[in-house]
Order: structure tokens, then C-alpha cells, then sequence
């Protein structure tokens, strides 16, 4: 079918629109990368101080201190698989659920998962895992904070009361030779590596800090907030990994449409110019046959 000048340009301003959102998505993307970004490097040093507290927690002993993990044969392995609710993101999902999926079928024991993200939970589903809860992605760093400790109470209830003898996450994190890489993470149960690897760290001072409340309640608290860390940093990282995977796709689209843009005007370049030289064809057969 031959292009008119008329439909031409209403494909000039149709791409020229398109043009306008996606880089106005761009912009958005880039924008909360940095976000959230900064809340993770924002968890350095509040990290440090947990890990400094449970080492010297750890080092005290007590009844609180974890153990080594059971064996999980038979029992639910819980996971909390972070993905996207929105579209626009390439293979960003799929990625994360097949590692996901991979990765459990490998353990001895039964997956019950929640999805955080309704694109995610699609994939996981669909690979015939046994879905135990679903969750809204969050917008925004101030979301990020309660959409995590809904997920430790509900983890916690079941872990609690025997349900489940592992909790794993697994989430795309930045990467600096990509845009990102599915990582993953055990949270519980702790085990005897990672408490002899805190307990060893030195104290930074010469003179060793007191454990207030005693031992067993002190190290509680601490590892609440261990969970709660490990959490937020794994949605933080999912979320900046999910709009650099947003960025790049825009990224592509705008060249293709400036391809397009390219290719709309050189055409319609032609068709002016063809309708130019056929005006003066005409002219031209005029004068000769009036002559």
C-alpha cells in the first residue's frame, strides 16, 4: 500500500509522540535507580553496626546463638523471589524465576513461595512451583520498609511454628558488565559458618563494648535486624536492577524509533519530491504543447 503525504505525517507525529514517552520513561528509570541506589549504599554502615553487635553477642554465648541448619529432607523450603509488576522490563522476570525454579529443584525439600510482583508470580506459577502468597512491588524507597517486614512476619509465623526449615531470596542485583544478574540467599536457618565468621571479627577499639540486656535478648533484636537488612537490601537492588533493565529497553526503543523517524522522513522527502517534479512535468507539457 502507497503512503500518502498525509498518512505520512500522521505516522511523523505518532512516532515523534512515542519518541516523547519513552524518553520521558527513561528519565523516570534513571531517576529511581539512583533512588535506590543510595538506599543501599545507605545500609553500609548500619550494617556493619549489626554485624559488630552479633559478633560481640556471638563471642558472649548463650542459648540464643544459632546453630547448625537441620536437614530440611520432607520439609517446606520457603523462598521470596523478587520481581516486577510492570511491563517494558525485557527478560527481566523470566530470568530471575528461572534461576529461581533451578535452584530450588536442586534442594531436598518441598518450595512454597511468595512472589513479590505480578509478572514474577506468573513465571513461578507456571513452572508448577506451589505459590504460598503473592506481594505489590513497591514504588519507592519509604514502600520498601513495610513491604519487608510483612514478609518477615508472615515467614516468621511458619518458621515459628515448624512449617518451614529453610527461607531462601532470590532477586537480580546491578552488575557492572551487565544490567544486572540473578543472585540468591539464604536467610534461615543461620549456621554455624555464619556465626564463627562474626564471632572472629576483631572489635575495632581496644576496649571490648557490654552486652546491655543480657546475651539472648540482645541477640535477638540484632538478628531481626540482620533479616531485615538482608530483605531490604535484596528489594532494593531487585527494584534498581528491574528500572536499569527498564532503561536499557527504552534505550533500544528510542533508536529504533529514531530509526523509524529516519526512514518516515527520507520518504516523505521522496514523495514531496516526486509530486515537485511531476507538477513540473506537467508544466513543461504545457508549455511545449501550447508552443
Amino acid at each position: 500500500m502507497t503512503d500518502t503525504a498525509a498518512s505520512l505525517r500522521r505516522k511523523i507525529e505518532s512516532a515523534g509522540d512515542l519518541r516523547s514517552v519513552v524518553r520521558t520513561m527513561k528519565a523516570l528509570a534513571a531517576a529511581s535507580i539512583g533512588q535506590y541506589e543510595r538506599s543501599v549504599r545507605a545500609l553500609v554502615d548500619y550494617t556493619r553496626a549489626v554485624d559488630m553487635g552479633l559478633g560481640l553477642c556471638l563471642r558472649a554465648g548463650g542459648p540464643a546463638a544459632p546453630r547448625s541448619a537441620p536437614k530440611t529432607d520432607g520439609r517446606e523450603i520457603g523462598a521470596v523471589v523478587f520481581g516486577s509488576d510492570q511491563g517494558l522490563v525485557g527478560p527481566f522476570n523470566d530470568v530471575v524465576a528461572t534461576h529461581a525454579v533451578a535452584t530450588l529443584a536442586a534442594l531436598p525439600g518441598r518450595p512454597q513461595v511468595w512472589a513479590v510482583g505480578e509478572r514474577v508470580y506468573g513465571h513461578l506459577a507456571g513452572a508448577g512451583l506451589a505459590m504460598a502468597g503473592h506481594y505489590d512491588v513497591p514504588r519507592s524507597v519509604a514502600a520498601t520498609a513495610p513491604l519487608v517486614a510483612q514478609i518477615l512476619v508472615d515467614s516468621a509465623a511458619r518458621h515459628d511454628h515448624g512449617e518451614l526449615a529453610e527461607l531462601d531470596i532470590f532477586h537480580h542485583r546491578p552488575t557492572d558488565d551487565a544490567v544486572y544478574a540473578p543472585v540468591s540467599q539464604r536467610l534461615l536457618p543461620l549456621d554455624d559458618a555464619w556465626r564463627d565468621e562474626l564471632a572472629s571479627r576483631p572489635w575495632p577499639t581496644h576496649r571490648l563494648a557490654e552486652v546491655l540486656s543480657g546475651p539472648t535478648a540482645t541477640l535477638r533484636a540484632l538478628i531481626r535486624e540482620h533479616l531485615f537488612i538482608s530483605l531490604f537490601r535484596a528489594c532494593a537492588e531487585s527494584l534498581a536492577s528491574e528500572n536499569a533493565s527498564r532503561l536499557a529497553a527504552m534505550g533500544r526503543a528510542e533508536r529504533n524509533i529514531d530509526t523509524l523517524l529516519e526512514t518516515l522522513h527520507g520518504t516523505s522527502h521522496r514523495l514531496r519530491q516526486d509530486s515537485i517534479d511531476a507538477e513540473l512535468f506537467d508544466v513543461i507539457a504545457g508549455f511545449e504543447a501550447l508552443a
